[in-house]
């Protein structure tokens, strides 16, 4: 019986680590390395206590350190949110909030299922009440500051020589767009096609 006990731990084991494996989101799979294990105990927790028993399985949190402005990110049907690390300096109370506005996200979502939900909306909001922040506001602001990346290639249009500023250069065909609009329809043309401008 002992040895049917541990065979079975053995296979739930297996069972949890290959279904972890597969409700990794692709897209955040490269970030799996920063996932906070103690937040999304916390998240997790908190969704069994409201009787998620899915969420509450599935729910990860990490820190994306590509953010630049936004404070977190949830993401749907991938139940993942995303963190700024920016938050980690600033008063506990700021972390909380933003980790609890994404995980009202997913409560939201969660809840209505196939039904169409506004981000933002009643779903949205009845959930953040449950969660101890009634009438937080759509969008923060905190003080996160965009780093500002230097521009070093510039295209002209031949057409009517609008300028166009990139960090990194363009390695595809790319044409104005106004011009474009305005003489084909607003499809591709090479006589509008993008020059690149010599420093």
């Amino acid at each position: 019986m002992a040895r049917m006990g541990r065979l079975m731990s053995q296979l739930e084991f297996r069972w949890l680590s290959w279904l972890r494996v597969q409700t990794t989101p692709a897209a955040h799979q490269e970030h799996a390395d920063k996932t906070d294990s103690k937040l999304t105990a916390w998240c997790a927790e908190t969704c069994k206590s409201l009787n998620m028993q899915e969420l509450s399985r599935r729910v990860r949190v990490s820190w994306n350190a590509r953010m630049q402005t936004t404070a977190g990110r949830a993401w749907w049907p991938d139940r993942a949110i995303e963190l700024n690390p920016k938050l980690k300096p600033l008063p506990p109370e700021e972390l909380w909030r933003t980790l609890k506005h994404e995980l009202a996200h997913l409560i939201a979502y969660e809840r209505a299922g196939r039904r169409h939900t506004e981000p933002h909306g009643p779903e949205w909001q009845a959930a953040c009440a449950e969660l101890g922040i009634p009438g937080e506001h759509p969008y923060h602001t905190l003080p996160f500051k965009r780093r500002r990346m230097k521009r070093n290639y510039t295209y002209v249009c031949p057409n009517c020589l609008t300028s166009l500023h990139r960090v990194k250069p363009i390695r595809r065909m790319v044409a104005c767009y106004a011009c474009c609009r305005k003489f084909n329809n607003g499809a591709y043309h090479d006589r509008f096609r993008l020059i690149a401008k010599k420093p």
